[in-house]
């Protein structure tokens, strides 16, 4: 691995497994009108100054990484190729779950299905498989140190958003967060 390796434009770049990242996105969006409407409202009158910050750095790391992707060669043969692939595709398959299970959940209640039943944030927890296993497919430094501070960054916006799902969603959010691990785990069986 090297700190920053040839920055080089071409066809088999970082940018490929990063585009593969950002499609659902525009899709859900796209299928499953006024999903992100409920939330959005709300989250920025939330934050408080601090988690503003860090909502604005995580999203300029993020940025920066997706912009260096496009100058990231991928050194295909390598060993760190054959490391990285198969954990950046193991997080693009688990968040390309996490998203159906956003895209068929109805818009007036908290995701609790799929993924969402193992963790309150599984986007926050596959997108660093994406990003760590990009970096080692890539075989840079400086890619994994921004993926790294951009891992950190996200389990700092977690807090927040639970408190906007918490004002959106009341008592069911509420409910959600008792029984589901935050981050991965079994969830608690509902009491009857």
């Amino acid at each position: 691995m090297s700190l920053i390796p040839a920055f080089q434009i071409g066809l088999w770049n970082a940018w490929i497994l990063m585009l593969l990242c950002l499609l659902p996105v525009p899709l859900v969006a796209l299928f499953h009108k006024g999903v992100f409407k409920k939330t959005d409202s709300i989250h920025a009158s939330i934050l408080t100054g601090r988690e503003n910050k860090i909502l604005i750095f995580s999203k300029v790391v993020m940025f920066s990484l997706f912009i260096y992707s496009i100058f990231l060669p991928l050194p295909l043969g390598t060993i760190w190729f054959y490391i990285g692939l198969p954990i950046c595709l193991l997080g693009l398959i688990l968040q390309t779950v996490a998203w159906v299970n956003v895209a068929t959940s109805p818009v007036d209640e908290p995701i609790t299905k799929g993924l969402y039943g193992y963790s309150r944030h599984p986007m926050y927890f596959t997108l660093p498989l994406i990003f760590i296993g990009t970096s080692i497919a890539s075989a840079s430094w400086l890619f994994l140190s921004l993926s790294i501070i951009l891992t950190i960054t996200h389990f700092y916006n977690a807090i927040p958003e639970e408190h906007v799902c918490l004002e959106v969603y009341s008592n069911a959010y509420g409910e959600y967060m008792k029984r589901t691990p935050r981050w991965v785990g079994m969830p608690k069986s509902r009491k009857r």
